[in-house]
């Protein structure tokens, strides 16, 4: 199916004929399988195709492409120099592409349907010995159609992928702009994604390019903005082809973006134009963020975004430390019980014009440094600083978690630390909350000044609760050194619990289980709860 211009084609399944002046092509041995050729193109200018690639099309008995209905096709125009009078031609022509389908599979089932035909095509060209090269705009094995074959065909014939350069490589070539530097972290999207999961993406990431653009224009828009990245964000159409367009994302109409079109948020090193959007109110705000129990496996996108959007990182040195560095970022470490002069630095230096996170371990509004900040925050110098808090994963959900569902009714949640409330007020509190048989999360029990409250716990909650009552005891969760074990009520040793440490004590209904011998214990306490 050849391209109005361009030399005649034998028809599909024909014997390829040597014409005079043509290079010979290399025909394996008489009953041998052909080689099954993946090569790629690259992202449309013929002068960027590989040495490799012009090779293989060139000793080929076979080229495969594949087209929509109209019959023309990317991949055939790019190599077609390339292509002989006598080659064999099998143009793959697609059911369906954005189109309605009465197939029964509906669409999935089309395509796998013209997949399976597709390869059995080229399968018989193989079989009868004949090279058979699959041309593919890009890399074959990137969003590439080829891949479909591959999998239909590479087990059974020799094959061999020629590489090509990518539309994202192109995209940033044609951009003259950076991707990624130094330890950035690059994240290749396809459009096709819902916008909620998008936006969560492109909040987490430090650069991204998101491909099949054309129809998901809109949503992948509106993913730029809801993740804050707009600004940012460049738009390239066709890069190295005919009809190529660059430009600012947000200033494109929507209404003009074909699918080969790709939305780049290049690298944010020394990027003027998002260091120009990320000063553009000139105001500048504190974030409060929780880390989670551990290391950025626990972050939230939403909160990856704030500390990389983030020119001061402000907290406790140990939570400091499991934020990842950034070029350009200041930190300032600080002893864990300073949190009202953090607050006040963080608030000041947000006062004149820098955009602050302040590091919190866990959940920023437990036992943590929301409360501060916000203290600080609501006395009259501050009151136009804007401040906002991002949640974490608590230590007691992470503890629960690993433990099984300790905390899968009502529960209460009690620090055992009386630095900052007297004993007396902690020792009701706990009565209070065994009288009314709430599960309870304990934390901050002990430390290396503080040794006698979980003994003294223990003996308050054991007026209320049964000697075999499951007590978790997790401590790092998250972390290298994690240890989660259940123990009875009586056997809570203090001696075993540091700051490190939670305690998860069940209530009267909460259960415990081994489901394997092997396995350690599972605890649970059940939604349901008798009748009084």
């Amino acid at each position: 199916m050849s391209e109005p211009g361009t030399q005649p084609t034998a028809q599909p399944g024909t014997q390829p004929t040597a014409q005079p002046g043509t290079q010979p092509t290399l025909r394996p041995e008489q009953g041998v399988p052909g080689r099954l050729f993946g090569v790629g193109l690259g992202p449309g200018d013929p002068a960027l195709m590989t040495v490799r690639a012009v090779q293989v099309i060139g000793e080929a008995d076979v080229v495969a492409y594949h087209s929509a209905r109209h019959g023309r096709s990317i991949a055939r125009s790019i190599a077609a120099q390339y292509l002989r009078a006598d080659h064999v031609e099998e143009p793959l022509v697609y059911p369906v592409t954005t189109e309605t389908t009465d197939h029964p599979g509906g669409y999935q089932g089309a395509m796998e349907e013209f997949y399976e035909s597709a390869a059995a095509r080229l399968a018989a060209h193989l079989d009868a010995g004949r090279t058979v090269a699959v041309l593919a705009e890009g890399d074959p094995l990137f969003y590439g159609s080829y891949m479909h074959m591959h999998k239909r065909l590479a087990d059974r014939y020799p094959t061999e992928v020629v590489p090509g350069v990518t539309s994202v490589s192109a995209a940033a070539a044609r951009l003259q702009t950076p991707l990624v530097e130094g330890e950035e972290v690059l994240t290749i999207l396809p459009g096709t994604l819902p916008e909620e999961e998008l936006a969560a993406r492109l909040a987490a990431t430090d650069s991204a390019v998101v491909m099949k653009l054309g129809r998901t224009f809109p949503a992948v828009r509106g993913a730029l903005e809801t993740s804050g990245r707009l600004a940012e964000a460049r738009y390239v159409e066709r890069a190295t082809m005919a009809g190529e367009r660059l430009g600012d994302l947000a200033d494109v109409d929507p209404g003009t973006v074909p699918y080969f079109a790709v939305a780049v948020v290049p690298s944010r090193v020394g990027n003027p134009v998002e260091a120009a959007a990320r000063t553009a109110t000139g105001q500048g705000g504190v974030v409060v963020v929780g880390t989670g129990p551990a290391g950025p496996l626990w972050l939230t996108p939403e909160t990856k975004r704030a500390l990389a959007d983030a020119e001061v990182l402000v907290g406790y040195t140990t939570y400091l430390d499991r934020v990842p560095a950034r070029p350009g970022q200041v930190r300032h470490g600080s002893d864990n019980k300073v949190e009202s002069e953090r607050a006040e630095f963080a608030l000041d230096l947000a006062r004149r014009g820098k955009r602050v996170a302040v590091v919190s371990g866990g959940d920023p509004g437990v036992f943590a440094m929301a409360t501060a900040v916000l203290e600080v925050a609501a006395q009259d110098e501050y009151r136009d600083v804007p401040v906002r808090v991002l949640p974490g994963v608590t230590a007691a959900n992470a503890a629960a978690a690993a433990a099984g569902a300790p905390l899968g009714h009502d529960y209460a949640v009690i620090s055992l630390s009386d630095r900052l409330k007297p004993w007396e007020v902690i020792a009701e509190r706990l009565a209070a909350a065994a009288g009314a048989d709430l599960a309870m999360a304990l934390y901050n029990p002990g430390s290396r000044s503080r040794t006698w409250q979980v003994a003294k716990a223990r003996e308050l909650l054991l007026e209320h609760r049964a000697p075999d009552t499951p007590v978790v005891m997790a401590r790092d969760v998250g972390g290298p050194e994690q240890s989660v074990r259940t123990v009875a009520l009586v056997d809570l040793d203090p001696g075993q619990v540091d700051m490190r440490t939670i305690l998860l004590i069940g209530s009267s209904q909460t259960q415990l289980a081994r489901r394997t011998p092997d396995a350690p214990p599972v605890v649970w306490t059940p939604r349901r709860y008798p009748p009084a």
